[in-house]
């Protein structure tokens, strides 16, 4: 097997550094927020976020077992030592990633404190001073989220065209001059509730939700429409073909992800741009989207996929194929600033998904004074690290129930 441990003694001075411990602790926002933090012996603390829900936490906890002692300057080689330390476990995808994943961006931060440069300048560029956000919007409560995970869906006066055109005229009133909703609805499941094929009734009501909150904030707002995998190649096409006249942004996640023939499928049948891949992981579960043009907007996660260092290589790889980059995020603060960096750090990154705007208490969880996001953009940090703090008594009072803090 091979051995990514620390193989190199010869550190200049005030870099022999060594992680002394790391932890995790599950804030209960919209969704189950896992934060992490890496201790070191310099003093200094480095925080992160690896994508919601459960398993994470444990397998953070477990990393200690080879982590503590090592160098947390070596982001990189620490992330390929995790990978390799759990391969048994599942670790080239899934969870395992993702834990990997929090664990990174926790380091990159504690690297940037050490080095007194802030992460996007580790990460090698700064293109912009500042990233364009798009808003998550729900047309009421459209859905239900319990336990980290969809539940249900809300009552059918939820998904009527004029809900979502008044919530995109409120969110457009924020500042924000790009928004998503979901598009995908209860209706979808008549008559059958299995095979993911859309009826007419089901596209028309689609069509004329999209149609009114196109008339309600005009062409120049960005709009796209999340579909959250649910459909047949036939339904996605026809979907697709039938919202051309609106120039959407993009539509998202029309098809199951697995296959990436049915996606490809689907781009070829269709003039609207289409976004995917937040529920893959690292570069090699990206490329073929990228190789084969079966994606116009590529949206990984970077808390799921691999961190900062393998998101950057999926945008450059997005790049040599004049794709865009726009991150998926439904993070707590710490891992949008983390995305914030990473759009920084790269050419081709686009807009930032913004998925939190029911927690009024959101910008409370950093130690700061004002909002994050102005005017639908958030300011590139000049700080060391992420450039950010939390507000520990903020965490304490939003633990998941049941859950610990942070020692």
């Amino acid at each position: 097997m091979r051995d990514f441990s620390n193989h190199a003694t010869d550190r200049p001075a005030g870099h022999d550094v060594a992680i002394t411990g790391i932890e995790s602790a599950v804030v209960d926002g919209n969704f189950e927020w896992n934060l992490v933090k890496v201790h070191t012996d310099a003093g200094v603390t480095g925080i992160g976020e690896a994508y919601r829900g459960g398993g994470v936490p444990e397998l953070i906890e477990y990393a200690n077992r080879f982590l503590v002692g090592e160098n947390p300057l070596d982001v990189e080689r620490l992330f390929r030592r995790i990978v390799q330390e759990t391969s048994g476990h599942g670790g080239t995808t899934g969870k395992v990633v993702t834990a990997a994943s929090g664990i990174e961006i926790a380091l990159w931060d504690a690297a940037g404190k050490i080095l007194d440069l802030p992460v996007y300048q580790l990460l090698g560029s700064r293109y912009r001073d500042r990233v364009r956000l798009y808003c998550d919007c729900h047309a009421g409560e459209a859905y239900a989220v319990d336990d980290g995970g969809f539940t249900e869906y809300a009552d059918a006066d939820a998904y009527t065209p004029e809900a979502y055109a008044a919530e995109a005229e409120r969110v457009v009133d924020m500042g924000f001059d790009a928004i998503k909703f979901d598009l995908d609805m209860e209706r979808d499941n008549e008559p059958d509730p299995y095979n993911g094929r859309l009826t007419n009734a089901a596209i028309d009501h689609k069509v004329s939700v999209v149609e009114a909150v196109r008339d309600a904030v005009g062409r120049e707002i960005d709009l796209a429409f999340d579909c959250h995998w649910d459909y047949t190649v036939e339904s996605a096409v026809r979907l697709a073909r039938t919202l051309e006249p609106y120039d959407l942004m993009w539509l998202e996640d029309l098809v199951p992800p697995e296959e990436t023939d049915a996606q490809r499928e689907v781009a070829r049948r269709t003039e609207t741009p289409l976004a995917t891949g937040e529920n893959r992981f690292r570069i090699h579960e990206l490329s073929d989207l990228l190789d084969d043009y079966a994606v116009d907007v590529i949206t990984p996660d970077p808390t799921t996929c691999g961190g900062l260092a393998e998101s950057k290589r999926i945008a450059q790889r997005a790049e040599e194929r004049y794709i865009p980059f726009s991150p998926h995020n439904v993070c707590s603060p710490v891992g949008t600033m983390a995305c914030v960096h990473l759009c920084a750090a790269v050419p081709n990154a686009d807009v930032l998904e913004y998925h939190a705007l029911e927690v009024d208490w959101w910008d409370d969880l950093l130690a700061r004074k004002g909002p994050l996001i102005e005017d639908g953009y958030i300011d590139v940090p000049t700080e060391p690290g992420l450039g950010i703090e939390l507000d520990e008594d903020v965490l304490e009072a939003h633990l998941l129930p049941g859950t610990d803090g942070f020692d």
